[in-house]
């Protein structure tokens, strides 16, 4: 999972370098990978505003420019492209100058004519037309923003954030999200935990009017929320939204694509959006595929699904694979003018082995199969309807279908502190715990601990003690000699499981 530290300070204000950060999360439990900088190949490249363009003396197809970089007097720059005019702002990466796979740039001659470095397009700095849309792919890249001449270029490219690449264990599938990595930061750094409560103004209609949802396999589909978006305008998204996208390894599409994809990085919920003239009479129903029943999917391949196979229908035929992937006419376009969002909960290993069987392990089977919390759901959907208006991405329409069939109810297991300090060797009290546990979402009711529903991993007070220990500090547990007088010899019940055990495999189960 790959979390932008600068996203993740939204939810928790911690101050540290990335070095820092990445020890105290790994010893706190979240262990970090890797961590990188998208500027660390990038040095003295600044914004440079073009004074001056003439014809190169000896080319027909370059040009000699005047660039003011905030220095005292201007650089002459030799470039051969031809999409800048007088008064743009763009990066220009002066001598000694590096840039992404190691290039160095350094004063010289073209043609007889000196200059003073080069100007930049964006796949010299490893950039793309989806990071900056309106930029021109063969040519130099023109800032559309103002900014000081002078300033570095990776702050104006939006290029200054640092990636923070973690392991999760398939025990913790709330920390696929920026928002359960940002709380373990809060507890981590001792820090409040800023959360998010998504509010989503008034719209038009009623959502009734136009979505019907019904669920005939509630042993594999636990919740189906949906929304509707009128009047929908598809464009590029903002550039804050592209840069974290870009970060985490997703490529940005358009804004309400992206907006599906945001929500699914920032609370871990993998969302989908259908344009809503190819849901056959506005009517969803979550159901076993039929026998022979193919699907194309958005990758574009033509896929024949197994009865077994849990697919989204409309009254024709499937319009996605639940919780792989939407079908190839279930995407948003140019000319698509409404949408259905969809925000779910598959059974876990059903995805994992529909995904398996049809050899497309998706972004989102990776997550279902790792078992969300079905009580996010219409949060995750009011982010992305928050999102939507946000970016005037188009017409909210009033309410939300919501069939749930299997709510997780609340859990509460003891709060036993002999039992957590036996098993640690410790001698913490019972103050010193709840402080530990509070900060990680976990409430107190009396000497119950409330679980959050995210945190399913819960149980035990072997469970509890590995909270603690990891906040505590495993580097800091007292070393303690073994207590009791250790036995090999099995049980009669170990002895029969064993037997029994033996006897299932040499069955070949």
């Amino acid at each position: 999972m790959k979390m932008p530290m600068n996203w993740a300070k939204e939810f928790a204000e911690f101050e540290c370098t990335p070095q820092e950060f990445a020890d105290r999360m790994t010893m706190s439990g979240s262990k970090v990978e890797t961590y990188e900088c998208e500027a660390d190949g990038i040095k003295n490249v600044v914004v440079g505003k073009i004074l001056e363009i003439v014809p190169h003396p000896d080319s027909d197809h370059m040009v000699v420019c005047q660039v003011d970089v905030g220095r005292d007097a201007p650089v002459q720059i030799v470039t051969g492209a031809n999409n800048l005019k007088v008064g743009d702002l763009v990066p220009a990466a002066l001598h000694v100058a590096k840039l992404p796979g190691g290039k160095e740039i350094r004063r010289g001659k073209l043609r007889g004519v000196e200059s003073g470095g080069m100007l930049c397009s964006l796949s010299e700095l490893g950039l793309t037309t989806h990071d900056f849309p309106n930029a021109v792919e063969d040519g130099i890249l023109v800032l559309d923003e103002e900014w000081p001449v002078g300033t570095d270029a990776v702050k104006a490219l939006g290029m200054d954030d640092v990636c923070v690449d973690f392991e999760i264990t398939p025990n913790r599938p709330d920390c696929l999200a920026v928002r359960g990595l940002a709380r373990e930061a809060a507890a981590t750094f001792g820090v409040p935990f800023l959360d998010h409560e998504p509010q989503v103004k008034p719209g038009h209609g009623d959502v009734n009017r136009f979505l019907k949802v019904d669920i005939e396999n509630p042993g594999l589909c636990y919740r189906y929320v949906g929304a509707v978006v009128e009047n929908v305008r598809v464009k590029p998204s903002p550039r804050w939204m592209r840069e974290r996208l870009r970060l985490c390894g997703v490529r940005p599409i358009n804004n309400l694509v992206d907006i599906t994809n945001y929500v699914m990085l920032e609370y871990g919920q993998p969302m989908h959006c259908f344009d809503y003239k190819y849901v056959n009479g506005g009517h969803i129903t979550v159901r076993n595929a039929k026998p022979g029943e193919e699907i194309e999917t958005l990758d574009g391949a033509n896929r024949t699904l197994g009865e077994e196979m849990l697919v989204i229908a409309d009254e024709k035929g499937p319009i996605a694979v639940a919780g792989v992937m939407g079908g190839e006419f279930s995407g948003v376009y140019d000319d698509t003018t409404t949408i259905v969002f969809e925000s779910a909960m598959f059974n876990g290993p059903s995805v994992r082995t529909t995904a398996k069987k049809l050899g497309m392990r998706t972004e989102a089977s990776g997550r279902y199969e790792k078992g969300l919390d079905p009580n996010g759901c219409r949060r995750c959907l009011d982010r992305a309807l928050e999102l939507v208006q946000l970016l005037d991405a188009g017409d909210v329409v009033n309410g939300v279908v919501d069939v749930w069939v299997h709510k997780r109810e609340e859990r509460r297991i003891p709060l036993r502190v002999d039992a957590v300090n036996r098993l640690l060797g410790t001698q913490l009290d019972k103050a010193q715990m709840v402080n530990i546990l509070l900060p990680l979402g976990f409430g107190m009711d009396g000497d119950d601990i409330v679980i959050p529903s995210s945190r399913w991993d819960m149980e035990r007070d072997c469970d509890v003690a590995e909270e603690v220990a990891r906040f505590v500090g495993y580097n800091k547990m007292p070393s303690t000699a073994i207590r009791g007088v250790a036995s090999a010899r099995p049980t009669e019940r170990q002895t029969f499981h064993e037997t029994l055990m033996n006897a299932l495999v040499g069955y070949g189960m």
